[in-house]
């Protein structure tokens, strides 16, 4: 039900949510006239018209009524009454006491004073990502700080994809700027999809959690607030099996499923002999839209440009050139650990997922995106998180210059980069 671009009005009864995804390429807006709305959690202010970006899809949610204004054209425009909301805010309920909880148990206490762990799975395009949104911006209007981290690489909801990362939340999320980017700790996985790499995937969510327990055990407010941990909608054999290591390294005490019975009753089953965790069945929102692989790859594209160039187009990245004698590229993973001739008669060699295998500087490593390394030395880069990324614009052979797009002016933080197969090509 595609819309014209003249302002409308919608009356929303209580519980029932107006549902839109914007076209793709004009502005759409929209204002609160009376009532109360919230969009993923986060209030509408009244009066003031709110700028949506293009492709985006979201709902007006009110609790007790409201009539909204909208001008703009978008692909979809409806009221829907039937939402999971109600079962949504009671889990936030039951966190929210956990995390009070929590805060009053001494320290010494390791397990009592361990907010909420929430994993949130689930199948592709089951709204895992706007779940987590609302559950951490309900959470900030109690007055907790919790921590946000996001284990899917294929979309990234903190940076750009082929990252696992994490940031505190410490305001409810702004509905139109997403994720705020003040302090996030990123590591990079450098593929879209974990079996190119599995075990690399697994040694970096390992150390993102080591990290994370360091900064809960020195920050007793911080670690009863908890966190929120958004993952891969693939539930499946290595998906599955890799979702099963993440809530095992993270300490997960609550799992939250949205919208599968099979994955939710092998959850259950796998857990069944740990008595502080609980995993739980929730509905997913009718508003999820199921989005095919060519959709994806666009949004990741969209997503990518959106780290250099701004949600809005507003921020002027700066084009930049180093010689290859100054810096240093690393692939993670790749190449043989021992010469054949090492090896018992007739054994493969066999491939090191973690192995660092420097990379020569070449026409491949057009349109890709390499992580700045926050690492000293090369042995290091596993365990270091990074500082930003840059996209390789061009290569000069013959004057040995490699110009690359980076956000901001200035010589990179570190000669230490990584290479993965994350490509962007600017329209």
């Amino acid at each position: 039900m595609a819309a014209s671009a003249s302002v409308r009005q919608f009356k929303l009864a209580k519980e029932s949510e107006l549902r839109v995804e914007v076209g793709t390429d004009s502005p759409y807006r929209v204002r609160l006239l009376s009532g109360t709305a919230e969009i993923f959690g986060t209030e509408l202010p009244p009066e003031n018209w709110l700028s949506i970006p293009p492709r985006q899809k979201f709902a007006i949610f009110t609790w007790h009524g409201a009539t909204v204004e909208v001008e703009g054209t978008s692909e979809v425009e409806y009221i829907a009454d039937e939402t999971p909301m109600a079962s949504y805010v009671n889990v936030h309920a039951i966190l929210d006491s956990r995390r009070a909880r929590a805060k009053a148990s001494s320290n010494s206490n390791v397990v009592a004073s361990q907010g909420p762990r929430v994993f949130v799975v689930g199948p592709t395009d089951s709204g895992k990502s706007s779940l987590c949104r609302m559950l951490l911006s309900w959470a900030c209007k109690q007055g907790w700080k919790p921590m946000f981290v996001d284990l899917d690489i294929g979309q990234g909801s903190i940076t750009v994809p082929g990252c696992i990362a994490s940031t505190p939340i410490e305001m409810p999320i702004d509905s139109v700027e997403g994720i705020p980017l003040e302090m996030p700790i990123v590591y990079y996985y450098g593929h879209t999809t974990p079996s190119i790499n599995a075990e690399l995937y697994k040694v970096l969510v390992k150390e993102l959690a080591q990290t994370l327990e360091r900064h809960f055990s020195a920050n007793s407010e911080s670690r009863a607030a908890g966190m929120v941990i958004n993952t891969m909608g693939w539930v499946e054999g290595l998906g599955y099996e890799l979702l099963l290591h993440a809530i095992e390294t993270f300490n997960a005490n609550v799992v939250l499923v949205l919208g599968q019975e099979k994955l939710y009753s092998m959850l259950k089953d796998v857990t069944k002999n740990k008595p502080n965790m609980d995993v739980v069945k929730l509905h997913k929102s009718g508003g999820v839209v199921s989005r095919n692989p060519k959709f994806r790859q666009k949004s990741r594209g969209f997503r990518i440009r959106e780290y250099f160039y701004g949600l809005f187009n507003d921020l002027s990245p700066h084009s930049n050139i180093v010689s290859f004698n100054d810096i240093t590229v690393y692939r993670i993973g790749g190449g043989p650990q021992a010469p054949r001739s090492a090896l018992p008669i007739g054994a493969e060699p066999l491939a090191d997922p973690t192995r660092l295998v420097a990379v020569n500087i070449n026409r491949d490593l057009l349109h890709l995106i390499l992580a700045v390394s926050y690492a000293k030395e090369p042995d290091q880069i596993i365990s270091s998180n990074v500082a930003g990324f840059i996209y390789v614009t061009d290569i000069d052979i013959q004057r040995k210059n490699i110009t690359y797009l980076a956000p901001c002016p200035g010589e990179l933080p570190s000669k230490l980069l990584i290479v993965g197969t994350l490509t962007w090509l600017e329209s």
